[in-house]
């Protein structure tokens, strides 16, 4: 593992430490998940695209309009 070294403000990384200890963590270990998240955040984001790329004209609606809140339903 490759050691690295960052600045911030002082008050913010304390803030940080407390709260990691706060989660029975330590604040190297918050960093490295993340650091992997913010790796993969990209990836996953062209992959969704890929999916969408995929299945775009493959579905159909009937003729159908939905509502904006029907398309922003989860």
């Amino acid at each position: 593992m490759k050691n690295i070294t960052l600045s911030a403000d002082e008050a913010l990384i304390e803030a940080a430490r407390e709260r990691a200890r706060a989660e029975d963590t330590i604040l190297n270990e918050q960093f490295r998940h993340w650091l992997a998240y913010y790796a993969r955040s990209e990836r996953r984001a062209e992959e969704a695209m890929a999916v969408v790329r995929e299945l775009r004209g493959k579905l159909r609606t009937g003729g159908r309009k939905f509502t904006r809140d029907e398309m922003n339903e989860r």
